[in-house]
């Protein structure tokens, strides 16, 4: 069976679209802004503004998969505004015929509390009510929740609990058991501890979407093109397997990779090197992402890209870098 997927990205506003985007067969998640939570959670109308605004003149000609309140502010004081903002847009969503699309937040791996090994996992006393509420609101939408998955920072803030090997996704180090189950990489087992998780609010048959993974190419330890290249590779071939993890064996894992481009404009260190390419169009190293029947290439359908768009307009560059996106079948 073949599977062709158009490449995806998550942008934060969906107004910085170049217009070429409509009709193209991309695929996007939009991300309301941080500071809009409260407002969209304590008024209705400025979700039905927003949506008006954001969404409706693009969803009949731009393929929009997911709506996500806010980015990453579970934990944090911003946290109590997202189940509220969510069940407002999905309402401005019902009310413009546009409840096909699905609303979600991204959270980071900070929503934990200690978790280990994976069937550990539980939410933090801090996360847990707010989780509780987003969980529900998940499930009444059939929605995924969105992860954000670095196995790099592990690695980095405990090279003595955890291998290179076992955050690269390489496979020879060390197994970890987990009664049952044994895990084999990092990224497995960070997904299956919010599963886990998960499973202990009543978020059983809730799916992850991972949101945002990727390795640095520099600014610090272990952060180097070659080892870069080594997790995004072995990350392409962990996913398109269609092996799932450990804890939801056989469930696909739809993945973003982060990111398409080297951000120079972010603050020195790891932040500014996450990207396949340096912002002249070079590229920093080469990742598997197509594979191949005939002449013809296409990108995995659980493997896409991500980017956030900022001032710079980044999706003129997509036919350059040749990024020839095909609707979905």
């Amino acid at each position: 069976m073949e599977h062709f997927h158009a490449s995806a990205l998550i942008i934060t506003v969906l107004l910085s679209i170049n217009p070429a985007l409509q009709g193209s067969g991309i695929a996007v998640i939009v991300g309301t802004r941080n500071e809009d939570l409260q407002a969209l959670a304590a008024d209705p109308s400025a979700a039905r503004s927003w949506v008006d605004s954001n969404v409706v003149p693009y969803a009949s000609g731009l393929k929009i998969l997911c709506i996500s309140a806010g980015n990453e502010v579970i934990p944090g004081d911003l946290a109590q505004y997202v189940p509220g903002a969510m069940q407002n847009l999905a309402a401005a969503l019902e009310a413009a015929n546009l409840d096909g699309i699905r609303i979600s937040t991204v959270v980071p791996m900070s929503v934990l509390g200690p978790s280990f090994p994976p069937s550990n996992g539980v939410f933090s006393p801090e996360t847990t009510p707010v989780m509780k509420q987003i969980v529900s609101i998940l499930a009444s939408k059939n929605s995924p929740l969105l992860l954000n998955v670095y196995p790099y920072f592990p690695r980095a803030g405990e090279p003595e609990h955890v291998s290179l090997d076992y955050a690269l996704l390489q496979g020879t180090a060390a197994p970890v058991p987990d009664g049952p189950l044994t895990y084999h990489n990092l990224f497995d087992a960070m997904v299956d501890t919010v599963y886990a998780a998960l499973e202990k609010i009543g978020g059983e048959h809730i799916e992850i979407v991972v949101s945002e993974t990727g390795w640095p190419t520099e600014g610090g330890a272990d952060a180097s093109i070659g080892n870069a290249q080594i997790y995004v590779n072995n990350l392409i071939g962990l996913v398109s397997s269609g092996q799932g993890t450990p804890r939801r064996p056989n469930t696909n894992v739809d993945t973003y990779i982060f990111a398409l481009f080297n951000e120079d404009l972010k603050p020195e260190g790891i932040e500014r090197h996450w990207g396949l390419y340096y912002p002249d169009l070079t590229e920093v190293y080469h990742a598997n992402l197509y594979w191949s029947e005939d002449a013809r290439s296409y990108p995995d359908e659980d493997i896409r890209w991500l980017s956030q768009i900022g001032d710079r307009d980044e999706l003129d560059l997509l036919e350059t870098l040749g990024l020839d996106a095909r609707e979905a079948e």
